[in-house]
């Protein structure tokens, strides 16, 4: 039994008041009474409750009603008391790590730039580099509450300024691919009319006529150029919608390599297709596109002796289209880098092709629309092959394949 903060004084005091009533009216029963009595209300006084802890000034949150607002909210927010982090949300938790909670906040966050500003009286917002990451970009803003708390926010900014850079790179990249063939086309043309002009003589007709082939060359290369950057746009303007139309891929291949045949001989494409239909959900424009690009592609690159393989098979969870071909393959270092905007791995060599850089950037768009998975593979000396998986499309009894190709 714990006697801390028994009431002697009191109990004595009680025992002598006893003992003065019964010695000045000798009645015991009385004197009793009176100090049971007294006991009694010494031992309830003592068992009272303390006082409740005063609730927080109106306007303001306790800890336990910040913690259950804050901690569903998708930004990571920490609040600060007494220059420890006292409240984390799960956002918080998951950029900083669980044991944030208690430390100190300097420690926590861990980076000079924040600490300035956690140091900063009044508050205020900071642009930060490298909070989680080497290439994190965060902006950290510190409030105060109180007197005593402190609450920071932080803002994730990495995928904006990746946008930002890679809009900014791609712009750069199309101003130069554009600006070389002009810039051949305006000299070819300047060096005939200067000819022309210098003593009245035409130029010789042989040198005109290679001027000029040079020009429409140039002219086409800057037309190709133009029509790959618009599709490009197209695709991914609705890359986040997939096609309600439901084809066949199976025919669809075999209309894309017919047509195909015609021009560059029956010899330089062979195809290979299942026999049974291959439902998919699908843009017939774009995946006509994306056929062509593959075929496109290896007949540039690949062998001029050995035709380019197309295969269209039922994969074990997807439909695979196969476009191989038996050229000098690409080196490794390359192959994460293929479907980037305007990469090359022979700028000389794609130019000389026709190649505008673009072609497997467009590719990948349309198989991201489609849900689908491009896989690159190659082996030096030995050819490319490109597979592209699309899911399959499971009809119910009122649905049938919608021909859509003519």
């Amino acid at each position: 039994m714990n006697l801390a903060g028994f009431p002697w004084g009191g109990m004595a005091l009680a025992a002598l008041g006893a003992l003065a009533i019964w010695f000045t009216t000798y009645d015991a029963p009385l004197a009793g009474a009176i100090l049971l009595v007294w006991i009694c209300s010494l031992l309830l006084r003592r068992r009272e409750p303390p006082p409740p802890p005063e609730p927080p000034a109106r306007g303001t949150l306790g800890p336990e009603q910040t913690r259950e607002l804050i901690e569903p909210l998708s930004q990571p927010y920490l609040m600060m008391e007494k220059g420890r982090i006292s409240i984390a949300n799960r956002a918080a938790r998951e950029v900083l790590g669980p044991h944030i909670v208690g430390q100190d906040a300097r420690v926590a966050i861990r980076h000079p730039e924040a600490i300035r500003l956690l140091d900063r009286k009044g508050g205020g917002t900071a642009t930060i580099r490298g909070l989680s990451g080497p290439r994190s970009i965060w902006n950290v803003s510190v409030r105060p509450v109180d007197d005593a708390r402190i609450t920071i926010e932080l803002v994730n900014r990495t995928a904006e300024a990746d946008i930002s850079r890679a809009h900014t790179d791609f712009v750069a990249n199309a101003s130069h691919e554009l600006r070389t063939p002009l810039s051949s086309i305006i000299g070819y043309v300047e060096t005939m009319l200067e000819a022309d002009a210098d003593d009245g003589r035409p130029m010789e007709p042989a040198t005109r006529h290679r001027f000029l082939e040079v020009v429409a060359k140039e002219g086409r290369r800057l037309q190709a150029l133009v029509e790959d950057l618009m599709s490009l746009s197209r695709v991914e303007a609705g890359k986040h919608e997939l096609p309600p139309t439901v084809l066949d891929l199976r025919e669809l291949a075999e209309q894309v390599v017919s047509g195909m045949t015609s021009l560059h001989g029956k010899d330089r494409i062979v195809l290979d297709a299942d026999p049974h239909p291959m439902p998919v959900r699908g843009d017939t424009q774009q995946l006509d596109q994306l056929m062509r690009n593959l075929i496109d592609n290896a007949m540039k690159y690949g062998s001029k002796s050995e035709p380019v393989r197309v295969t269209a098979k039922d994969g074990e969870a997807s439909y695979e289209l196969t476009v191989a071909d038996s050229g000098e393959g690409i080196a490794p270092e390359h192959l994460p880098h293929l479907t980037r905007r305007f990469y090359r791995t022979d700028p000389g060599r794609s130019r000389a092709a026709g190649g505008t850089g673009l072609g497997l950037a467009i590719v990948k768009h349309i198989v991201e629309r489609h849900r689908g998975r491009l896989d690159i593979a190659s082996e030096l000396g030995v050819g490319t092959t490109i597979t592209v998986r699309l899911p399959r499309h499971v009809e119910d009894e009122s649905q049938r394949v919608k021909k859509t190709v003519a």
